[in-house]
């Protein structure tokens, strides 16, 4: 079977197929495009890999970069039967890094507080609610995602950065996977390292990290619950951060398995917990619990290896029933310890852990007739 491609919208990066023949995945060299032009590109496959009703779509390398039509929108599964033996594409425009984003389906970013109090550290903190952009025109209920480092997620973020959730929360609703619910807590500055680390005065002296996540599941939630339209159940509960922050959240799900049954975590420090002692708690049926594990291959020499061995222990303490887990681990090899990266992969993780969603295999509707310009 025969695939040629047509493209205006010129770049050096590499063109892809990918369908209901690779199990959908985007950066498959198996299935890269041969360059006839700067405009052209073909591929054949070998009729015995194909099914007889092949859907299948164009990337440049991943979700973030695939293909949309001629007015950013995005585009509904190719089909084609095998029995055609080739087929001819038009490709108006692509993604990049998962731009263009619309603002009409930005969520809607309100400060809980300029000052919550945490009574169980004695102090205040801004804490951010990110609404579905339809919250107010809806009368649904919608999952809680906790987040950690605010001020590194949206808006103008900090020097390093930010992840740009508002952006990618856009594209989520786009593809009708944008109903959740972001709380996001500023870190404390200086109290920061403290608030992060669980119980270890070698790292931070004072570790206040017990303190933190007690905060977060017996004062904040319950909050957030009353004041906004939650879905309060453990099942549709996650919390998550980077660095740190996915490590005091952590923590967070171990500690508490009956408030969290999602944990986004990029990046952990686990050099701070190098032989993995978490504590837990122990229940006579084990809870079921999501994980979706994010390094880098240039964080260091031993990010990646922590992140398996941590792997490995996850492992080990679901033979011990205590947790019954579901884990997913991706590793960037180009990706360094930043926001940049940690914002490349949070629609990723989303789609995992709220929707059960392994990347794209299914067939997406758009949200909205194409506006013409």
């Amino acid at each position: 079977m025969r695939f040629e491609l047509y493209t205006e919208e010129k770049d050096d990066r590499t063109v892809f197929i990918t369908g209901n023949f690779n199990s959908w995945n985007p950066k498959d060299y198996n299935f890269q495009l041969k360059q006839i032009d700067p405009s052209n590109y073909f591929i054949e496959i070998e009729d015995q890999i194909l099914p007889e009703e092949i859907d299948y779509k164009f990337t440049k390398g991943g979700w973030e970069n695939v293909e949309l039509d001629e007015y950013g929108n995005i585009t509904p599964n190719r089909k084609v039967k095998k029995a055609a033996g080739e087929t001819s594409d038009t490709v108006k425009k692509w993604r990049l890094n998962w731009g263009p984003f619309k603002e009409e389906y930005y969520p809607i970013a309100e400060v809980i507080s300029e000052n919550f109090y945490i009574p169980q550290l004695d102090r205040h903190r801004k804490v951010w609610a990110l609404l579905p952009y339809d919250y107010h025109t809806t009368d649904k209920r919608y999952p809680v995602l906790y987040l950690q480092d605010a001020q590194n997620l949206f808006n103008e973020g900090s020097g390093f950065g930010n992840w740009e959730i508002d952006k990618k929360l856009s594209i989520l609703a786009e593809y009708g996977r944008g109903d959740l619910i972001i709380i996001a807590i500023e870190h404390g500055s200086e109290e920061r390292i403290k608030e992060y680390i669980f119980d270890n005065d070698h790292v931070a002296n004072g570790s206040e990290g017990k303190k933190y996540i007690r905060f977060i599941a017996d004062t904040l939630k319950p909050f957030v619950d009353e004041n906004y339209r939650t879905k309060k159940d453990r099942d549709n509960t996650g919390i998550g951060g980077s660095s740190l922050g996915a490590l005091i959240s952590i923590y967070s799900g171990f500690l508490y398995p009956e408030v969290y049954s999602k944990l986004l975590i990029f990046s952990p420090s686990l050099w701070v917990e190098p032989n993995n002692n978490f504590p837990m708690m122990n229940f006579r049926v084990p809870f079921k619990t999501k994980i979706y594990l994010y390094g880098g291959g240039q964080e260091g020499s031993k990010m990646v290896k922590r992140i398996h061995i941590f792997e490995e222990y996850l492992k080990r303490w679901e033979e011990k029933k205590l947790f019954d887990f579901e884990f997913k681990t991706n590793i960037n090899p180009e990706g360094t310890h930043n926001e940049f990266y940690w914002s490349q992969e949070f629609p990723r993780a989303i789609e995992w852990l709220f929707y059960d969603n392994t990347e794209n295999p299914v067939e997406v509707k758009p949200q909205q007739q194409s506006i013409k310009n």
